[in-house]
């Protein structure tokens, strides 16, 4: 998906310049300064058909879950409504994440949930530096790209895309019979800086794949994405940067805590009804549908809950990633940790080269719609 469309003629160039040195001052010296020594040694391997990425559970997650009463709660940071804009061609999106309200949150660069109407889509467009994860909340999605790979994700399906190098693609939604949205999440997530350049790769992630489990008596259900939820762990290597991903229901009267890694950066996104996010008695907070919930950093645990006397049941997206204490440099689709990078992204794009080769003379078959 286009962060915004953009033309590489002109002079003046709006770069997004942030570090994230300070969020990540608590555990720098911990438990990323094991992973990216452990990476180290395997940065060979990153252009291999193996996978190897950052360690996907930290070692602390290993021991058994806390008791719910001996869990440190996270307090809220902020809370912010997603302000719906039009984005790609004729789709809305409500961004929450690279917007002026939440811009330095490491490693999440841009949250978007999209709506694609009959007519609409995301045609033809690079990517260098980055790992974007859709997830389709109803509807379908296509995806076809300049390497020949081309496939579907329908409701319930993610795609991990690793950009890497360079990739050029189009994701068009499907036009249903009845003419109803597709409807989804897309999150950008930025790569370690020694893994910027790697080869590009998928990894399709069926609704069967995920694991499902209920908590709190059945009024809780939870959608293990990316992740370890109450015992249950999910289907691994989906990604190289570490995250965790939680699609929760909750009915009237549930309520659920959910531990998370220590140290990472953590946030919610509401999609429908209202909760209640935080400790009873202190700093909890009622949130309707369409909000950015962003969490302390400080704590183990997220807590939410819904009223019994509520409506309707809650429903939102829980992640959480491993903050990179690296420079982020971002001009539209490309990702990387200086101008210069940016610049030779540009120039690789047009002149066809260093990853984007096969950019030259292609045009995607589904996008072709969308050509006037």
């Amino acid at each position: 998906m286009k962060a915004f469309f953009f033309s590489f003629t002109t002079v003046a160039v709006a770069f997004i310049v942030y570090n994230s040195s300070s969020i990540f001052a608590l555990i720098k010296h911990t438990t990323l300064s094991k992973h990216l020594t452990l990476q180290e040694q395997v940065q060979s391997q990153t252009s291999s058909p193996s996978f190897f990425g950052l360690r996907f559970t930290p070692p602390a997650f290993f021991a058994p879950s806390k008791p719910a009463n001996m869990t440190v709660p996270r307090a809220l940071r902020q809370v912010f409504l997603a302000i719906e804009q039009s984005e790609g061609v004729g789709a809305r999106v409500r961004r929450s994440i690279g917007t002026p309200k939440l811009r330095n949150f490491s490693p999440f660069l841009m949250l978007d949930h999209f709506t694609s109407s009959p007519g609409a889509g995301f045609p033809d467009h690079p990517h260098r530096g980055q790992e974007t994860i859709t997830y389709i909340l109803q509807g379908a999605v296509d995806h076809e790209d300049f390497a020949g790979n081309s496939g579907t994700i329908e409701a319930g399906d993610l795609q991990f895309m690793t950009a890497g190098r360079g990739i050029m693609h189009a994701e068009m939604p499907r036009q249903s019979e009845d003419g109803t949205p597709n409807i989804g999440m897309q999150l950008w997530v930025d790569l370690p800086e020694k893994l910027k350049l790697c080869e590009p790769r998928y990894r399709d992630l069926r609704a069967k794949e995920i694991p499902q489990i209920e908590v709190d008596g059945g009024k809780v259900t939870i959608k293990i994405i990316s992740g370890q939820s109450h015992g249950t762990d999910s289907v691994q290597e989906l990604a190289y940067t570490p995250v965790w991903i939680f699609d929760v229901n909750i009915k009237p009267g549930g309520k659920v805590t959910q531990e998370l890694p220590a140290g990472w950066n953590a946030f919610a996104y509401t999609l429908s009804g209202t909760s209640l996010f935080g400790t009873a008695g202190k700093d909890q907070q009622t949130v309707e549908k369409f909000h950015n919930v962003v969490f302390e950093q400080k704590g183990d645990a997220v807590a939410v809950e819904v009223d019994p006397s509520a409506e309707e049941e809650s429903r939102f997206i829980l992640v959480a990633g491993l903050p990179l204490d690296q420079k982020v440099v971002q001009y539209g689709p490309f990702v990387l940790n200086s101008q210069e990078q940016v610049y030779q992204a540009m120039l690789d794009y047009q002149s066809h080269s260093n990853g984007f080769e096969r950019a030259a003379g292609w045009r995607s078959e589904i996008g072709k719609s969308m050509v006037h």
